[in-house]
Formats: C-alpha cells, structure tokens, sequence
C-alpha cells in the first residue's frame, strides 16, 4: 500500500460551534465543551483510508509541559470501541478520500487551550501532521460533569446569557443596574485563558496548575484571587471606595465586563482601575460563564464585614448620631458576590449546588486575597469549619448589630436597637428581567427554631431584641421617593407602648453616604430637646433635606444615612434607627427605530431630562450590548445641558446576532453621574 496522505482537514468550526453552544464566540477557532462529541473531517491524496491497514492516532496537549499522568497529554487511536474513560475518536462516515471523525474529550478533562496533532501510519511508515488548536470548555449539559445544571432554562441564563441585572440601592429601595457579561464577545475567551496562565499558581508550577484545570472549585478559587489585585499579582482590577477616581474609571461608570477585560490585556495584565462590588463580581461571572461554569451575581442588603470574627458588629454614635470610629467592623448597605454551580466531591455529600466566591478584596485566605467556593448550604446550616471561607460569609449575613452611644462623659450606653443583617438576598430571575429572592438558601427564616438551631452549632448568640413589644419605639419613613435634584422629606415616627407619658431628646441627623457605610457631611439636622408622648401615642416629626445641602456632596453611590436618636430623660434609655434614603436619577429613554434584524442597521433614539438646577457640561453617553454594537460606543454632547433641558443623540448600529438583547446605556457629566438604562430589544434572525 502506497502511504496514506492528509492532504487537507476541516474543524468544523461552525457546527461544531452551533452544537456545543459556542457558534457565538465566533467560527474562526474551535471551541467546544468536555465529554461532548466534535467532529472533524480529514481529506486524503492518492487514496482513501483503509480500516485495518492504516492506523490513525491522536494526540491532544495542554499547557506548557504536557504529561499523560496529570491529564495534560493524551494519545488515543481510532477505533471502533473506545474506552470508557478516556479520550476517543470513532469513524462517522467515510466518502472516497474524506473521513469524517467523532473526537470526544472525557466529562472530567483538564479544561483550556489545546494543540490536534494526528499520527497517521501504514506497515512501519508514519507521518505526524498538527491540525489545530481547540479550547476545552466546562460542560453544564453533560450529567457526569461537576458542574452539570439539570434545567435548559437555567443553564441559558447562567451559562449563555451575556446580560443581566445587578441588585444595588438599599434595602427599602432595590435598584438594578444592567451590566454587560458579554462572554463571548471577541477575544474574551483568550483573555480569560490568559487570566488563568497568569495567576501565582501558575507561575510557581505550571505542570500542577494545568493538572488541577479539570476542577471547578480550583478554578472557581483561582479567578476570585485573580479579579482582585491586592496580592501583588497581575490581577485584574483595583478596588476604591474613597470617592476619588480621577486617575481611572470610577467604579460607577462601569456598564460591562468587557471594557474592563479588555484595557486588562491591553495595558499589559496592569490592574484596571476602579473596581467595587458589584464590579468584582461581575467580572468574575464573566469569567465563569465563559469557562462554562453556571455563575450568577447576587447581592446581599445591610452586610457585615466583621473584621474580628466574633459575629458581633459594635458601632459608636456620638450623641449627636455621628459615627465615632472606633471599629474597623462595618455595615455595607449592600455587597455583591458571585454563586457558581458545582459539585463538591471535595467535602461530604449533601454540599453540591450552589457555591458563594467573592472576589472583592476584603480579608486573606489561605494567605490570599479570594473568598470561596463556599457551598450556600454549609452558610445554611451554620457548618463553619468546611472549605472555603464559610465564617466570613455566615457573618456577612448574620451578625448581630450592637449601637452604643457614647455620651459626654466618654460612658457609653447600649442601644436598644438590633439592626438586620443578611436582607432580601438577590438575584436576576431566570429568563426575566424581574428580582429572585435567594434569602431562605442562605438563612432559616428568623426566629425559627431551626435558627437556633445552627446559632448554636455556629456558636452564635443572638441578641434576643423584639423592641417592637414594650418601651419606647422609633422608626424613619419616608414619604414619597427621593430625586436628585429636589428636597425631600423624612419622618421620625416614634410610638409610646407605655402606658405613661415620657419626655425624650429627639436628634435626626442626614449625611451623604457610601454604600460600604461611610459617611460625608451633614446635610440636614433636628434636635429637639422636650418631645413628649401620651400613653400609646405615636408622634411624626418630619425632617426636610434640601438639595442645596445634599448635591455638592452626594457621593456617587446616591445615598443618605439618616440617623435618629431618641434619648428617654427618665430612665437615660437611648433607642437608635437608622435609615439609608436613596437619592433616584433620572431615567434614560431609549427608542429603537426600524425594524430589529440581523445585519440590519437600527437607529436608537437616546435622551435623558437634567433634573438639577444648574447646567450639565462634559455630557458623555456610552453604549454597548453583546451581539449589538461592535464593542462600546461613546458620544461626548458639544454643549452643556441647561436645567429641565434634554440630552439626546441617535446612535446607528447594525445587530450582528438574534435573539433577545440588552442596548446598555451610561450618561457621564460633571453633576449627574453613573446615570444608567437600558432596552430589551428581539433581533429577528437574517432570512436563510
């Protein structure tokens, strides 16, 4: 027989891509998912494959020193009956000269970057020919892989949906923000390859680093480390929370992963400047979506971050209400981190699912800056000691809050107030653009026996405080929403559940805020020194807050803390509430003109009413949306936006793919900041 010669090989990008779930990462490379069958095609001169008298080989490799024993190296022929385990390539079809093969990777192979090399031999003659490179991906749809997802529903949205909702406001007033994912936006897949090769794990063994890519918990800890850059790695963002961005980006202005990434690679692995958050945690998803791992971002209202680790948070007001501090522990308004599904064949059964990973840099583990994979479960039940980080997450949504209010004389006195921590967990519903309520994953409902139950087991003594039965009790409300650009008014309702008169010192203090709870000036205040209440009565002291106090230093994060301080003369009992008003933008109207379809231009209409008293200058839009726009559009306006006037400007794009998409829009200017919207729009596919 004369040698068998492969003349020319097709990958098959394009199917191969439309049915492993990757054709949007585009058709000029090949990516595919483990333990899911590829099929490649091979072209012969001379003469066709013979079964029996040739012998075809594959080798595929990855990483920089591929090894059969940590499963970076494989060397597997074609056969008729492969083995269970490992990787494998059958015949499909055969037609003359060309061969059709099926290669399967095992549902557990190494994920990453791999090179096709093909062995083909007669008699003792043989050739080795490099056909090409693939990437491996995680697989949700295959039942044998740790990080299977039973529901189709789901997996679209936390694997393939390149859009989403991000929870953030307060507590009373849940704001989304839109963010752009866009995992399969060019050139994201390799940067996020790139993230891998260059995290300290890699760099201090490389061979042990590629060995453990089959792993998503390692995988998952990796990227929590590696979105941060407070280890002196080559991480991806910085984090700030001072409210002074001038050198960078502020963390506000954000409406994607994909800029962020993309500057990352671009400015050589130097960490992109400012992150916060929701910011870390988005861009992790990014990473664990495109890895294939199932990823979501969720938010949790009023977190503690207790630094000491005694599940206990102590915060000091002065009398006037003003932070004294003294404590490194705090309260954030909301914090954000990411949950990504896998099994955890590591730990005892009963801990797959769910697993929190919070790259915000916040405390070490392990000597570095991650937090997790921590299984939602093990935070349910209170079980501490199991990997990873549990105790600092079962704080964030545990702790208790204890104000004490120091008095003149430097005495201080408990307050009679229990603040709520760990509050309307949420995330982005599957498939809709509506809020899920992931509390009752984290928590057993309050008050619960079975509460108690993992208090105890955690070693947890929570402040039994049900204030709302006897004494004296004080609450905020507020009247209607607040908008930037106007005064608003707030309330100090305080109820007598006594059944005697008392005389109390009522203090209301308003200061802008940040969402990790610090606090700016003061911006409105009351003291009154002889507030007194009939048995069972109830008294509504309004405060008004004016925008010519507030505008000059509200900070980016919108937000008013609101602290009012009720100090009973008879007994000196002293009761704390504590309210964060959010400051409510204007909203960005977006039109779509003409009809949505692939590679069709559209035209949309965006505008945006300033709201303030004074003029806008430096107006700057910037849009974006994954299978939309190609990468971000800016539109910086001329002229300044005089009050009440309107900013808009049309913006032509042509969707290059179908389906559902977000149009994400962000409005920048000197006043009004980190102003965000966005439209769904339905892109019909191209007529075949």
């Amino acid at each position: 027989f004369a040698d068998l010669v492969l003349e020319t090989w097709d990958l098959q990008c394009e199917r191969n891509g439309r049915e492993h779930r990757t054709a949007e990462m585009g058709c000029q490379q090949l990516v595919v998912r483990r333990g899911q069958p590829f099929t490649i095609t091979l072209h012969f001169s001379g003469r066709g494959y013979e079964e029996g008298v040739d012998k075809l080989t594959f080798n595929v490799e990855t990483g920089p020193c591929p090894v059969e024993t940590s499963g970076t190296r494989s060397h597997f022929a074609v056969t008729d009956f492969p083995e269970e385990s490992g990787w494998s390539a059958v015949v499909q079809q055969q037609d003359g000269g060309s061969l059709s093969i099926s290669l399967c990777s095992p549902p557990n192979a190494r994920v990453g970057r791999y090179s096709l090399t093909l062995e083909t031999s007669t008699g003792y003659q043989g050739t080795s020919c490099h056909i090409g490179d693939f990437i491996l991906l995680f697989n949700a749809w295959h039942p044998e892989d740790t990080v299977f997802l039973r529901d189709e529903d789901e997996r679209c949205e936390y694997v393939l949906s390149q859009q989403g909702l991000i929870y953030q406001g307060t507590r009373d007033y849940i704001t989304s923000t839109p963010w752009n994912f866009g995992q399969f936006e060019d050139d994201i897949l390799s940067i996020c390859l790139k993230l891998l090769d260059t995290n300290p794990k890699f760099l201090r063994d490389q061979n042990r680093d590629c060995s453990r890519r089959n792993d998503p918990v390692y995988i998952g800890r990796v990227v929590s480390a590696m979105v941060n850059c407070n280890d002196e790695d080559w991480g991806v963002l910085a984090g700030r929370w001072d409210n002074h961005y001038e050198d960078g980006m502020s963390p506000m202005a954000w409406i994607g992963s994909v800029d962020i990434l993309k500057r990352w690679k671009k400015f050589g692995c130097q960490p992109v400047k400012y992150g916060q958050c929701w910011v870390f945690a988005a861009v992790a998803c990014t990473v664990m979506r495109c890895l294939g791992i199932p990823s979501r971002v969720v938010t949790n209202y009023n977190s503690a971050h207790d630094t000491n680790g005694n599940l206990v948070i102590d915060r000091y007001l002065n009398e006037t209400g003003q932070e004294d501090r003294r404590s490194r522990d705090m309260i954030w308004n909301f914090h954000c981190w990411v949950e990504s599904w896998m099994a955890r064949p590591d730990l005892a059964p009963g801990y797959d699912g769910w697993q929190a990973l919070d790259p915000t840099p916040q405390e070490k583990s392990e000597g570095v800056f991650c937090c997790g994979p921590a299984p939602v479960r093990a935070i349910k039940e209170g079980d501490l000691q199991l990997k990873y980080d549990i105790p600092f997450i079962f704080a964030e949504v545990n702790a208790d809050v204890v104000y004490w209010v120091v008095q003149h004389d430097g005495s201080q006195k408990k307050s009679t107030h229990s603040s709520v921590v760990g509050k309307n967990i949420s995330t982005k519903s599957v498939g809709r653009d509506s809020r899920e309520d992931i509390t009752h994953t984290y928590k057993y409902p309050e008050g619960s026996e079975k509460e108690r139950e993992v208090f105890a087991k955690a070693e947890h003594k929570k402040s039994s405080l049900r204030e709302e039965d006897e004494g004296l009790h004080l609450k905020i409300k507020l009247s209607e929403g607040a908008n930037n650009g106007c005064d608003f008014n707030i309330f100090a309702v305080i109820n007598n559940n006594t059944d005697t008169d008392r005389v109390c010192r009522l203090m209301l203090c308003a200061r802008t805020a940040s969402y990790n709870g610090t606090v700016g000036p003061q911006c409105g205040m009351k003291d009154l020194l002889n507030v007194t209440l009939a048995p069972r009565a109830e008294k509504s002291v309004p405060l008004c807050v004016l925008y010519e106090k507030y505008g000059e230093s509200l900070t980016q994060d919108n937000l008013i803390k609101v602290v009012a301080l009720l100090t009973e003369y008879q007994t000196g009992d002293v009761v704390v509430a504590i309210r964060d008003v959010y400051i409510q933008n204007p909203e960005i109207k977006i039109r779509i003109l003409g009809e949505p379809m692939q590679k069709r231009k559209l035209v949309a209409e965006i505008s945006l009413v300033n709201p303030l008293a004074v003029p806008l200058n430096n107006c700057m839009f910037v849009v974006e949306g994954a299978g939309l726009t190609d990468g971000q559009r800016i539109k910086e306006l001329e002229e300044p936006v005089e009050p009440k006037a309107e900013a808009k400007f049309r913006l032509d794009f042509v969707p290059h793919q179908a389906g559902l998409r977000k149009l994400m829009v962000d409005f920048e200017s000197d006043k009004l900041t980190g102003v965000k919207g966005y439209r769904n729009v339905i892109i019909a596919p191209q007529p075949k």
